[in-house]
């Protein structure tokens, strides 16, 4: 009776051993493609390098960063809650001018930018100048300018700003040298008057409506 027992259990405890084998297996190969594939793809955690060398990285970077776009743009569409569209009243203006600057002169050039109201810009000098960017806000102190930028022999500059006031804003450029120069300046946005200020001299305003 006993030799038939143990008959009988021979084979059952062989074969929970080996589902268990095979369920170990299958769990380690199941870990290794979870590290070693599915984390760089979706993810982009790469712990063995393995992303990286078969191109899987890539993809999950490219995946983290629609993902970051779309939370962006889902916050900004949700009510209340940033501006993705900015309706204007205005005509979209345009500008290309150029001034001239005697030896050791300085110009100021400025637009009236509404809170928000974004100006894109470039400009050249034929030699380096000292800068300013800066603004003045509606209702500040007398004497009083926000600087974005301040740097010395600068020969171009190019960018987009985003008026955090509404005020005046714009550049101050300084001829160092003991020749003429020239700065060009070109602009584009929803500006509507712009102000150039010269030592001695009167205020020179443009209407662009």
């Amino acid at each position: 009776m006993s030799t038939n027992v143990e008959t009988i259990q021979t084979p059952t405890t062989e074969i929970r051993h080996r589902l268990a084998v095979a369920t170990g297996a299958a769990l380690l190969v199941a870990g290794l493609l979870l590290v070693a594939v599915v984390l760089p793809a979706e993810y982009a955690l790469d712990p063995l390098g393995t992303g990286a060398k078969l191109g899987l990285l890539d993809l999950g970077l490219t995946g983290k960063r629609v993902d970051a776009l779309e939370a962006d743009a889902a916050k900004g569409t949700s009510a209340g809650s940033g501006v993705l569209l900015a309706p204007q009243d205005g005509a979209f203006q345009q500008e290309s001018i150029t001034f001239e600057l005697k030896p050791r002169e300085g110009i100021e050039y400025k637009y009236r930018l509404e809170k928000g109201e974004n100006l894109l810009y470039t400009w050249t000098a034929s030699a380096p100048m000292n800068t300013e960017f800066h603004a003045e806000p509606d209702g500040g102190p007398r004497g009083y300018a926000q600087t974005y930028e301040k740097k010395d022999g600068m020969t171009r500059a190019s960018g987009t700003l985003t008026a955090p006031f509404s005020g005046i804003h714009g550049w101050y450029w300084e001829n160092t040298t003991s020749q003429p120069q020239t700065v060009t300046l070109a602009t584009a946005g929803y500006y509507n008057l712009s102000h150039e200020f010269r030592t001695g001299q009167p205020v020179k305003n443009k209407n662009f409506k």
